[in-house]
């Protein structure tokens, strides 16, 4: 349920506002700083840590190309969301509330998908943002693990906080019935996803071009030239391979283990990852610190490898319609999306409900089930990922509920979550302002009419 519904309700928008949009409002500033369009400066200091300028004019921006109405105090209420939210960061340090690298890193990869879905592909992302992919990755690493901290802080602050049926009832009743939200066509769509392996005859050709390269820079030719030259990685045109310094866990676990068995210069023969298939040079270690470079080529999927993703999907769809096995647990057990399999297979909304708007959906998922009937599984289909892989999949249109204004019966998970975010709202702004008089606060003074610090 979006924010505007409730607009009367300020410290739902005043507090949940920045962590519907922190990420994306500040990595896109910082594009908007670099190409001049804002004039920067530090508008706000808490503890060890500043907001920018850039940082509150892009979320205004962000907030108001989302379809949100605006009001005059908008700008004050956003700065203090980013002041609760800095302030969160601060506590959290003297609290000793931390997240872990793992935690990090699931989340990073998450985003750095949802980036590259959004806006095509890695060489798109760096000829929009004016950086190479690492440079990208770097930044928004700080920021998914402020992100995490913060979530961390608000999730032990409203820990207890729960909901009846009862408060959802109340809650709904006090909505003005003009004010009434008009939910468009809603789904419920999962997907099993299968994604075809490379075969081995593939992987053997990339492992001796690798051999061959490796054999080159041992006999004098220069590691960085020939990255630009044969990496399939797009940072590699910038860097000639090299990833700079990196701490443990931050990179794949296989390349990370081949990386720290070399010595410093030595190079490693044809390893494969996640990713690829590499060779990697151990550039220099600095405690738990490492520099290394590489050189990756990415074995490419043939038909034949997609046809028999298609043969072992089909034959799960078929366990599914004999009503040998369920979809939910099909999806959970056997799908190689990530996304999706925990939930059952199902696409989630914002708040975790399986209900999701068409508005909400991705395009071609879709234009998929536009043609299906309810209760129907498709037959497999080839897709290219977010990362530009091949794949397969099959959707199940389980249900649909068609424009409607909420109500009890159709909308109770949504109210129910806008009645937690409400409770936890307010349990935030009263923890914000005991947590202020223990961290440093600054504010510029071009912002004290909106009297956040009273």
């Amino acid at each position: 349920m979006t924010l505007k519904y409730f607009k009367y309700n300020p410290l739902l928008i005043r507090v949940t506002l920045l962590t519907l949009f922190l990420v994306q409002i500040s990595i896109v500033a910082s594009a908007q700083s670099s190409k001049g369009q804002v004039v920067d400066k530090i508008i706000a200091k808490i503890d060890n840590y500043i907001i920018l300028k850039s940082e509150l004019e892009g979320a205004y921006i962000d907030y108001l190309a989302s379809g949100q109405p605006s009001t005059n105090d908008l700008k004050c209420r956003i700065l203090e969301s980013l002041i609760t939210n800095k302030v969160l960061v601060a506590k959290a340090e003297i609290d000793s509330v931390v997240v872990s690298d793992e935690e990090v890193e699931s989340m990073l990869e998450r985003k750095l998908q949802y980036f590259i879905s959004q806006i095509g592909s890695e060489e798109r992302i760096e000829q929009y943002y004016g950086k190479t992919i690492q440079q990208f990755r770097d930044e928004l690493k700080e920021k998914e693990k402020e992100q995490l901290v913060v979530r961390k802080m608000q999730e032990t602050i409203s820990e207890n906080i729960s909901v009846t049926p009862a408060e959802v009832e109340l809650f709904f009743k006090s909505i003005p019935r003009d004010s009434l939200p008009f939910f468009s066509k809603e789904v419920t769509v999962g997907q099993i996803v299968k994604v075809p392996s490379v075969s081995e005859s593939e992987k053997l050709v990339a492992e001796q071009k690798l051999s061959d390269l490796r054999q080159r820079i041992l006999n004098g030719e220069d590691f960085g030239t020939l990255a630009k030259q044969y990496s399939e990685e797009p940072a590699a045109q910038n860097t000639g391979g090299d990833l700079g310094f990196q701490p443990r866990g931050a990179l794949d676990p296989k390349f990370e283990a081949a990386a720290l068995s070399l010595k410093p210069g030595e190079i490693s023969k044809p390893i494969e990852s996640s990713f690829g298939i590499h060779i990697i040079q151990l550039v220099e270690r600095r405690g738990n610190l490492y520099n290394s470079r590489h050189i990756i080529l990415i074995p490419k999927t043939t038909q034949k490898d997609i046809d028999r993703s298609i043969v072992e999907l089909d034959s799960i769809r078929n366990l599914i319609v004999q009503d040998s096995l369920t979809f939910e647990q099909a999806a959970k057990e056997l799908s190689d999306d990530q996304n999706t399999s925990s939930s059952g297979g199902y696409f989630l909304d914002a708040q975790g409900s399986n209900s999701i708007s068409v508005k909400e959906l991705d395009p071609t998922v879709y234009f998929a089930i536009d043609t299906m009937t309810l209760g129907a599984i498709s037959k497999p289909v080839s897709f290219r990922q977010p990362d530009g892989k091949e794949a397969v999949r099959i959707f199940y249109y389980k249900s649909s509920k068609k424009p409607h204004q909420a109500n009890m019966k159709d909308d109770y998970q949504k109210l129910y979550a806008a009645k937690l975010n409400q409770k936890r709202s307010k349990a935030i702004s009263r923890w914000f302002s005991d947590a202020k008089q223990e961290v440093f606060i600054n504010i510029d003074e071009e912002y004290d009419q909106c009297n956040i610090l009273k």
